[in-house]
């Protein structure tokens, strides 16, 4: 089943079980997806789907810090409720060790040693991460680390 008709299911369930919330999330990547399909003017793959979903969850990150920094734990606790949501339809994501073996890997085969060709790495290692939920800063600070 596509990640859209997933959601179309989705949001039908929500409405029916009245859980605003899930209703509110599912509605809002919905938008963000038609919106990046109006952008592109193509209908989004479920990779691309992807992408435009790991934003919004960096977005919601973005907000949980400034809330708490404004001490508004009520709305930090919905913005980690709407990270949830929006992560369960995200493929898993890969795990320390494992970016960290990757990352290994591709300065290897780039034969890269100094932080002057931390873009070729990260590039290529992106590449290869095509499709999955990863925190691009997370990777940014793993390729710093092997680069030193």
């Amino acid at each position: 089943m596509s990640l859209h008709n997933r959601l179309t299911d989705d949001l039908k369930l929500a409405m029916k079980s009245r859980d605003q919330l899930r209703v509110d999330v599912i509605r809002m990547i919905k938008a963000a997806v038609m919106n990046k399909e109006i952008e592109l003017k193509k209908d989004l793959d479920d990779a691309e789907m992807s992408r435009v979903m790991t934003t919004l969850i960096k977005q919601r990150r973005e907000s949980v810090e400034q809330f708490e920094k404004a001490q508004r734990t009520e709305m930090a606790e919905k913005e980690r409720q709407e990270i949830t949501i929006i992560e369960a339809y995200l493929p898993k994501a890969l795990s320390p060790q494992e970016l960290e073996t990757i990352v290994a890997s591709v300065v290897a085969e780039t034969g890269t040693h100094s932080l002057k060709d931390m873009g070729t790495v990260m590039k290529a290692v992106m590449a290869r991460l095509a499709g999955q939920a990863v925190d691009g800063k997370q990777i940014s600070d793993l390729v710093k680390a092997k680069l030193q």
